[in-house]
Parts: C-alpha cells; sequence; structure tokens
C-alpha cells in the first residue's frame, strides 16, 4: 500500500512562491499522482496530474502560468510549484495517488490514497 506525505506548505504573501512536495512510499506505485486542494465551506478542486511513466502535466485550466507539477522519479517524490500566489489560493493541499482514466483525472473520487494534507495560507 502506498503512503503519501506532503511538505512545503505555509504563509507567504500575495505575489510570493510555494514548493509543495509529496512523497510516496510503500510497497506499489499507483501510475497517477495528482495535487487537489480544498478551501473551507468548498468541495474539493483538481489542481494537477502528472504519471510516473510520461512528464506530461495536467493542469487546471485556472492555474495554467502560475502552477506546475513535476516528479522526481528516482526519489518518488512529486512537486507543486505555485507562484504568483493569490489570498484565493489558500487551502489545504492534498496529494493523491491512483489510477484513474483520462477522462477522470480530474475527479477526487478516482484516487484511492491521499495524503494527509498541507496547509497553504496567502495573505493579501
Amino acid at each position: 500500500q502506498v503512503q503519501l506525505k506532503e511538505s512545503g506548505g505555509g504563509l507567504v504573501q500575495a505575489g510570493g512562491s510555494l514548493r509543495l512536495s509529496c512523497a510516496a512510499s510503500g510497497d506499489s506505485r499507483s501510475p497517477t499522482m495528482a495535487w487537489f486542494r480544498q478551501a473551507p465551506g468548498e468541495e474539493r478542486q483538481f489542481v494537477a496530474a502528472v504519471r510516473w511513466t510520461n512528464s506530461n502535466p495536467y493542469l487546471s485550466e485556472s492555474l495554467r502560468g502560475r502552477f506546475t507539477i513535476s516528479r522526481d522519479t528516482a526519489k518518488n517524490t512529486i512537486y507543486l510549484q505555485m507562484n504568483s500566489l493569490k489570498p484565493e489560493d489558500t487551502a489545504i493541499y492534498y496529494c493523491a495517488s491512483g489510477s484513474p482514466i483520462l477522462s477522470s483525472l480530474r475527479t477526487p473520487s478516482a484516487y484511492r490514497t491521499w495524503g494527509q494534507g498541507t496547509q497553504v495560507t496567502v495573505s493579501s
């Protein structure tokens, strides 16, 4: 079973940057890794995804240009680079792994394993 551990969250001023990390450990590795976020009172929202077998990123259209996802296969770790952060980016950011088909890549229920989440707070 895969375990996921996020790190890198924190408090940052608007316009700043953060890089989140998610390390996967365990007996097996699901083919797809993703980032989701959830703000208070809102549903969990897709941010980005990447497959271990290739580096092609899948990004939320609304975040394209500010956020990027990458992976390090040797370290079993994915990253979320967040630039030009805005107060509306404030949320708990979750790492997830699973085997979604392409049409379900952005659906939280398509992912089997989740990390505990890391808080990102952007002050204005």
